[in-house]
């Protein structure tokens, strides 16, 4: 009797949930025409937030901003570093914010790499870019070379004036 029950109530429980599942509307996918890297660490200027953004939203594509965040030797490349996350997901969210006013689709994430320029090839290696437009401020000149040399889609450097507000 008691087995009875439990089998009744694990299938009502069942249906139930099958029934809750097929009541959810599917996540509605992107259908843009393409993504728009912005990759950065420390603050993004918003002269180069503001460009992306028009970009993105003339070419219906998506925003994919990235945080490049960087692991020092003495620690394991898959060290969590919360002090670093900390500073990242503020500016990560003041980003989506800043897309999403504008309607344009934000996929905003954090890169580890031992270099800012080993974390933009672990994500060349995994996801396709039409666009990437990089802040000069933030990169030295050497990584901003490196980047021009070896992005594997249109690049854009973007040096706002000194000393102009957004």
């Amino acid at each position: 009797m008691i087995a009875a029950l439990i089998v009744v109530g694990v299938l009502a429980a069942a249906g139930l949930g099958a029934v809750t599942y097929r009541a959810r509307r599917p996540r509605a996918r992107y259908e843009g025409k393409g993504r728009i890297l912005v990759p950065f660490s420390g603050a993004l200027d918003p002269t180069v937030l503001n460009a992306a953004i028009r970009i993105a939203r003339a070419e219906e594509s998506m925003l994919v901003a990235a945080y490049l965040l960087v692991v020092p030797l003495q620690y394991p490349e898959e060290a969590p570093r919360r002090d670093q996350v900390a500073v990242a997901v503020p500016l990560l969210e003041a980003v989506e914010l800043a897309a999403l006013r504008a309607g344009v689709p934000v996929d905003a994430r954090i890169e580890k790499g031992r270099s800012l320029t080993h974390a933009l090839r672990r994500l060349w290696e995994v996801e396709r870019f039409e666009r990437i437009v990089a802040p000069a401020p933030g990169f030295s000149a050497k990584e901003l070379a490196w980047i021009l040399t070896n992005a594997p889609a249109e690049t854009i450097v973007l040096r706002p004036t000194p000393g102009l507000a957004a």
